[in-house]
Order: structure tokens, then C-alpha cells, then sequence
């Protein structure tokens, strides 16, 4: 091969380089930008209005923005009433497709549970949240064990529900994912939940949920006895 070859070859692959080094500063950029207007969005809050507590601008949501009826869950990722939840949620979500939004809070009352906080945080940020909430919900046993969680199974079980995992360790020390954690611990004790999982519907506290209650208390905000 010749030096002319040579020269060629080496700026082909010094453009490659730049192109991907390019494609990789845009993505960080990106989810930089979407984390400080996170942390934008939690500092304009008014935390003294209920609404406001009980729904940040930055909260998870599950469902059309618009529905009339919104279902706040406080949810810890490594409680099992969670789980045992997770599938009655699916079902009331297809039963009421227009009329109810999911608004999901994170309540860390177990050990581990910040992290797997942060697993579903940049699951969100490359729009994976609910598969990767499904996933880990599904499979919480293999890796949600009292005093010794296995976070890095946590993390595999992501993997394979389709998180980029290289990207998301790095995303997962993002200001904005801070922000959601701090206020979510700081909403968690203004609203005296002390217990997962507590839900709210249109501003009133549930009590004593079961299928049977949220199905009636969603038909009741519909006007449908």
C-alpha cells in the first residue's frame, strides 16, 4: 500500500471517528438538556397546592395527559403490594383507555430502591419506562431481596427489556434524575405516605385499595355510580 493510500485510509477513518464522536456529544447534549429542564420544572413547582405535590411537571405518566381521571400511585420498585398491583393498574388502564392517566411517584422505602429509581429514570429518557417497569416489576423477586438486592441483576433485567446500558450508566447521574429523586423523597413526607402502595384519585386519598376500590372510585369520578 502507498503513502497516498495510506493518508486516504487514515482520514476515512479519522471522519468515521468524528462522526460518531459527533452522534455521541448530540445524545449526551440531548438528555443534558431534558435533565435541566427536569430540575427547571421541580423548582417552579408550588409545592404549598396539593395538586401541585401530588403531580410534577416531571412525573412519570401512564395513560393520555388529558384523561379526566388521574391515578397518582407512590410506588417503591422493590415493594411486592407494588407488584402484586402492577397487573390491576394494566387492567384498569384498558378499561378506561381515555378517562384515566397513571401518575407514578417514587417512594424509596427499601434499600436498593434509589437505584432501581434511577434504572427506570433513563429507561424513561430513551422512552423505555413502562417496558422497563414491567420487566423489573415481573422479575422483582430475582433481584428485590430484603437487605441484599441484587442491583446489578436489576440493571441486566433492563438490559434485556432493551436499555442501552452503556448510555444509561451515564445518564444515570444526571442533575435532573437528582431533582425527581430529591423531590419525590420531599412529596413522600409532605403528603404522609408512610406505606406502598397509597394512591390518590383526582386529589383524594384511597383508602383500603383493593381492584375492587379503584375500579369503583374511577367509575365514580366518570359519574358512573
Amino acid at each position: 500500500m502507498n503513502r497516498r493510500s495510506l493518508l486516504l485510509g487514515a482520514s476515512a477513518l479519522g471522519l468515521v471517528v468524528f462522526a460518531g464522536g459527533a452522534v455521541l456529544v448530540s445524545r449526551r447534549n440531548a438528555a443534558d438538556r431534558a435533565a435541566a429542564q427536569a430540575a427547571a420544572d421541580v423548582d417552579a413547582e408550588d409545592t404549598s397546592d396539593t395538586d401541585a405535590t401530588l403531580v410534577r411537571a416531571n412525573s412519570p405518566v401512564l395513560g393520555p395527559a388529558d384523561a379526566p381521571v388521574t391515578l397518582v400511585e407512590f410506588f417503591d420498585p422493590s415493594c411486592e403490594a407494588c407488584r402484586y398491583f402492577h397487573p390491576i393498574l394494566k387492567r384498569l388502564r384498558a378499561t378506561f383507555q381515555t378517562e384515566l392517566r397513571i401518575v407514578m411517584r417514587y417512594t424509596m422505602f427499601h434499600q436498593g430502591s434509589d437505584e432501581a429509581v434511577r434504572i427506570l429514570e433513563t429507561a424513561r429518557i430513551q422512552d423505555l419506562f413502562e417496558p422497563v417497569l414491567n420487566a423489573l416489576l415481573e422479575r422483582q423477586p430475582e433481584w428485590a431481596r430484603d437487605g441484599a438486592p441484587n442491583l446489578d441483576l436489576a440493571w441486566q433485567i433492563a438490559g434485556e427489556a432493551g436499555l442501552d446500558l452503556d448510555t444509561a450508566m451515564v445518564d444515570r447521574a444526571l442533575p435532573g434524575i437528582v431533582a425527581i429523586i430529591n423531590q419525590d423523597n420531599a412529596d413522600v413526607q409532605t403528603m404522609g405516605v408512610n406505606a406502598t402502595p397509597t394512591f390518590f384519585i383526582n386529589g383524594r386519598r384511597l383508602v383500603d385499595a383493593s381492584e375492587e376500590v379503584l375500579y369503583q372510585a374511577v367509575r365514580t369520578e366518570l359519574g358512573q355510580g
